[in-house]
């Protein structure tokens, strides 16, 4: 009957912990230890609350917990609710990485939750929006150049933790004071960054994915520019940007892998000599070692792309004062793009706008499209008696139409002798 009854507070404290109806992956951890280990190696837990809020606790009771369990912790004051996210060895391991010495002295792990306790958490689970609310109302009127983005009350109810944005540093000492009176408990303020909120609140990103600061990133490292310049990515503010109007946080992940792969590159003021005349560096593709050069420094022109293994190759030749016939090794054949490229108006959201104006009139002209692909594999004296014949026929038909009466014998044998002598030189063709 107990483990029926942890059970099911397992589960209705992982419905609330979602929030937005999906689960979070940073909540979830896998004991990759588990076969060469034992919880019991290590008495500390890690434990994650709300907002991705983690903490380490000791296990002085030897609870035998795992990982999704919910747990009663030491709070200042009392206790809070929180979900047990790591065990065993693993635990120290990310202890030193967030640098946390294993020996210090850690807040204990009380009890399993308990129904009692869940119902308090529910309670104060349902005063923070509301809190939050009346907050915001508060900070406008003292005029505070700050946002306060989430609540989040302890799971005994007796603290608030107030989560909020600035840009510059706030004198906050009267708005505690006003919120301490207001919702008679205990006030915590906690500066976040946009990263942070982003993550909190979710969303999609660009690549069709969900966020990777809400899904399973717990800490964010500092991005620069330097990164979308090593991975040769164009420096438009808006594609290297997030949801947070930050950086990509996705930009740090390959950075190495594109660190690397540089170094396999030839160097960019390195001019290539041949026969035809000088190349310059233009453009590389750095996974695939191509480089594209072109005869020309400013614009490109010629471009011709070749191995990073002979371009090195070509390199060597010119510091033995020997000049290549082609750029392209023997053997290839030769691909140069005389025609400029321009990338910016393939990046233009009006760029899908001509091919459906092409369409629409193809759509409107295939009646008059049809005929020619028909008659093109005909042979030639079948289509000129068509086009000389039918004009002719259709013209003498309607003027005799106009006229009403039958013509005069003697009037028109000129012109039907003329007409005949115009049309044997093409029948006989």
């Amino acid at each position: 009957m107990m483990g029926i009854l942890e059970n099911n507070e397992q589960n209705r404290y992982a419905d609330r912990s979602r929030g937005d109806g999906c689960p979070r992956g940073k909540l979830f951890a896998t004991n990759w230890l588990e076969d060469v280990s034992s919880p019991a190696d290590f008495d500390a837990v890690q434990v994650v609350f709300k907002n991705t809020r983690t903490g380490f606790y000791s296990n002085p009771n030897r609870l035998d917990l795992k990982i999704n369990d919910v747990v009663a912790v030491e709070a200042a004051p009392g206790h809070d609710i929180g979900r047990v996210s790591m065990v065993g060895p693993l635990v120290r391991r990310q202890m030193r990485k967030t640098g946390i010495h294993p020996d210090a002295e850690l807040k204990k792990v009380f009890r399993l939750a308990t129904e009692s306790d869940l119902e308090k958490f529910d309670e104060a689970r349902a005063r923070e929006h509301d809190t939050m609310i009346r907050a915001r109302k508060i900070a406008e009127e003292l005029e505070l150049n700050m946002k306060i983005g989430d609540v989040e009350y302890q799971g005994d109810g007796g603290k608030a933790i107030f989560y909020y944005i600035a840009d510059e540093r706030v004198d906050f000492r009267k708005l505690i004071r006003i919120l301490a009176d207001t919702f008679k408990v205990r006030i915590e303020m906690k500066q976040i960054g946009a990263r942070q909120e982003a993550g909190r609140i979710g969303g999609i990103g660009p690549c069709g994915r969900p966020l990777c600061c809400s899904s399973w990133m717990t800490h964010f490292v500092s991005v620069g520019t330097g990164a979308a310049r090593v991975q040769d990515l164009s420096m438009n503010p808006q594609k290297l940007a997030g949801q947070c109007a930050k950086l990509k946080c996705c930009l740090n992940f390959e950075i190495d892998s594109y660190s690397e792969a540089h170094k396999k590159l030839p160097p960019k003021d390195a001019v290539l000599e041949t026969k035809e005349g000088l190349y310059f560096y233009f453009k590389p593709d750095i996974l695939a070692r191509t480089v594209t050069y072109s005869t020309d420094k400013s614009i490109p022109a010629n471009l011709v792309t070749i191995a990073a293994s002979r371009a090195f190759e070509i390199i060597a030749l010119n510091k033995q004062g020997i000049k290549v016939d082609t750029l392209l090794p023997d053997g290839d054949k030769e691909q140069v793009q005389k025609e400029y490229i321009d990338l910016v108006e393939q990046e233009s959201l009006t760029r899908f706008d001509k091919s459906k104006k092409k369409k629409k009139k193809s759509k409107g002209n295939g009646t008059q499209q049809n005929p020619p692909a028909q008659t093109a594999a005909q042979p030639k004296q079948q289509e000129q008696p068509k086009k000389t014949n039918k004009p002719k026929g259709q013209h003498s038909g309607k003027k005799q139409n106009q006229g009403g009466n039958k013509p005069k014998e003697g009037g028109n044998q000129p012109r039907q002798q003329k007409k005949k002598k115009q049309q044997q030189p093409k029948n006989e063709d």
